[in-house]
């Protein structure tokens, strides 16, 4: 569980090319691409480009690049060609990868062209959301001050967190000890030390907290079909703080 200096080294490298690849993402119209055009220019760019590994591919027998999550789509959504982007929808797009043997993990909600504001409002408290886990991550916290920074916050704005799912430990393995609750009691659960990293991934939704799965074996969607929103990054407990290891240029501490 407790990562050395020099393997979270390694891992901020994975984490700043995967960094790298939302940046790409950033820069296409998404208006009218299929999720599966997404994941190709993904895959492309991880493998040709930044010369690194999706590691999701091949996963648990997941044969993409990405889970892309639309609208109703909470996590795991599996990339379609013929799932065309629209204008007004909202997607997340989760990418890992690994490089030297180590594995970055994170997630975007991205607003496709015009959204509604009820929309965009979701996601913007679903961002502050991730920023308040992160921001109580720190030698000598608990897990538990991290979910309870985060459903304070959703419920505040009248949001629910999605239960079935967590953040979780990262290392040479996707999910590693320990899972990362996104709800919780302050003061309780595991005592955090520096050398430990993990995701911190929000799922929010608009409506009721409860999902289901469809028939695909993927695709997690919330049960009144409201809208949901997530966003992911890997962070290292420092020795007098945090570290995120998959920061965005665009980004800066603190959301």
């Amino acid at each position: 569980m407790i990562k050395q200096p020099e393997e979270i080294a390694l891992m901020a490298e994975a984490g700043k090319l995967l960094a790298q690849v939302f940046t790409h993402l950033d820069q296409l119209n998404l208006i009218g691409m299929s999720t599966m055009q997404v994941n190709d220019i993904v895959d492309h760019y991880i493998t040709q480009d930044l010369q690194a590994r999706p590691a999701s591919k091949g996963q648990y027998g997941y044969s993409y690049a990405l889970n892309s999550s639309r609208n109703h789509v909470v996590c795991h959504g599996v990339p379609s060609p013929t799932e065309i982007l629209q204008n007004g929808d909202i997607v997340n797009f989760d990418i890992t990868l690994e490089k030297h043997g180590f594995i970055a993990d994170s997630s975007k909600t991205y607003l496709v062209g015009e959204v509604a504001p009820a929309a965009k409002r979701l996601v913007q408290v679903t961002y502050e959301a991730l920023w308040k886990g992160i921001q109580a991550v720190r030698p000598g916290a608990r897990l538990g001050d991290i979910g309870f920074a985060i459903e304070s916050h959703v419920r505040k704005h009248g949001y629910t967190v999605v239960r079935e799912y967590c953040g979780h430990g990262i290392g040479r393995e996707m999910h590693e000890a320990p899972e990362v609750l996104h709800w919780g009691k302050p003061r309780t659960g595991l005592t955090l030390r520096e050398g430990m990293v993990f995701t911190i991934e929000p799922m929010i939704n608009q409506g009721k907290a409860e999902v289901d799965t469809e028939d695909d074996g993927w695709s997690v969607v919330t049960v009144d079909g409201k809208w949901s929103a997530q966003f992911e990054h890997t962070v290292a407990v420092t020795k007098d703080g945090v570290r995120v290891l998959t920061l965005r240029p665009d980004e800066k501490l603190g959301g």
